[in-house]
C-alpha cells in the first residue's frame, strides 16, 4: 500500500481558554507554546487557526465546533483543565465530542505526575468532534510540551483513522506510530 500524500495542508486549531488573557490582562503563552511545539515536531505542511476565549463553557464549545467545521483535523486546547470553579474545558469538550478518548488524559497526567504532584488535579481529556481530534492541554507552557511529548506519537495515526491529512513528524523529535498493514 502506498503512503498517503503529504501535500495536503493540515489545518490545526489552537484554543486558548483564559479569562485574563481574553481580557488582555496578560499575554497568552499557552497558544504560542503549542504552535512552537508543532513547528518543532511536524514535517508535513500545516497551518494554524487560533481562538482565544474566556472560561465560559458555551464559548469553548463554540470555538471547538467552529474549528472542526472549517476543517481542522486537530484541535488543541490550552487552559481550563483544573479543578477551579471556572475551569470548564473538559466539560465543553465532552459536550461537543461524539467519542471520548480518555487514554490521552490518563497518559498526560501520568507524564505530568513525574514532574509535579499536582498533576492529579488535572482533568485533561480528548475526543472526536466532527472528524477532528480534540486534545485538552494544561495552560502552563512547560506543561504543554511535557503533555504533548507523552501523547503525540499516537496523534498522526488517530488523524489517519479519522481520514484526515497525513501528518509526518520529525523522527529526531517524535516518531509517529503507525501499525504495519
Amino acid at each position: 500500500m502506498a503512503e498517503p500524500s503529504t501535500t495536503t495542508l493540515a489545518l490545526v486549531g489552537i484554543v486558548t481558554v483564559s479569562d485574563r488573557a481574553s481580557r488582555g490582562d496578560y499575554e497568552d503563552r499557552g497558544g504560542p507554546a503549542i504552535q512552537q511545539y508543532l513547528e518543532d515536531v511536524l514535517c508535513s505542511k500545516w497551518s494554524v487557526v487560533e481562538e482565544l476565549v474566556p472560561d465560559e463553557q458555551e464559548q469553548v464549545e463554540r470555538a471547538i465546533v467552529e474549528l472542526a467545521a472549517v476543517g481542522c483535523c486537530l484541535i488543541l486546547t490550552t487552559g481550563g483543565t483544573g479543578p477551579a470553579l471556572r475551569d470548564v474545558t473538559p466539560e465543553a469538550t465532552e459536550a461537543v465530542c461524539s467519542k471520548m478518548l480518555p487514554g490521552f488524559g490518563e497518559v498526560m497526567r501520568a507524564a505530568s505526575l513525574q514532574v509535579v504532584p499536582t498533576a492529579i488535579l488535572s482533568r485533561q481529556t480528548a475526543g472526536i468532534c466532527n472528524g477532528a481530534l480534540v486534545v485538552n492541554l494544561p495552560g502552563q507552557p512547560k506543561a504543554v510540551g511535557e503533555c504533548l511529548d507523552a501523547v503525540f506519537a499516537a496523534v498522526p495515526f488517530c488523524i489517519d483513522l479519522l481520514e484526515g491529512p497525513y501528518l509526518e513528524t520529525d523522527p529526531d523529535r517524535i516518531v509517529a506510530f503507525r501499525p504495519r498493514r
